[in-house]
């Protein structure tokens, strides 16, 4: 199983979406939401307060 490359949430099998960029980088998205937070408003996960990503890097500045 992927990971969602915005959130880090696990992908079930035969959800979420793949998005493939010009220079043949390849996206894991569990939602719509997180899609347009990371192509469409260029949010970055680690600042963003709901993803697990946001979690996970502020119990390492501790």
């Amino acid at each position: 199983m992927v990971k969602c490359i915005f959130c880090g949430n696990i992908i079930g099998r035969g959800t979420g979406k793949m998005y493939v960029q010009k220079d043949a980088k390849i996206l894991y998205f569990c939602s719509l939401k997180c899609e347009k937070n990371l192509l469409k408003l260029r949010r970055k996960p680690i600042t963003t307060k709901w993803s697990k990503r946001y979690e996970k890097a502020g119990k390492k500045r501790e």
